[in-house]
């Protein structure tokens, strides 16, 4: 996902994205820790998800 899509969305959109990316990264861990996934690159690609839709956010807040 790349920031200028997420600077296209609103507010509540952001929000949404942000629970989405969240529970993902929860169900991740879980996979992870109890040895059903392998897939311990994706943690990476959303933990850096995650960082770009609250920076979004916060340019947001402050231009606001």
């Amino acid at each position: 996902m790349k920031a200028s899509e997420l600077r296209a969305k609103s507010a509540d959109e952001l929000s949404k994205e942000l629970v989405e990316l969240l529970r993902a990264q929860f169900g991740l861990r879980m996979q992870i820790s109890t040895q059903q996934s392998t897939k311990v690159d994706q943690l990476g690609k959303v933990r850096k998800d995650i960082a770009r839709v609250r920076t979004v956010m916060s340019e947001k807040a402050r231009q606001a």
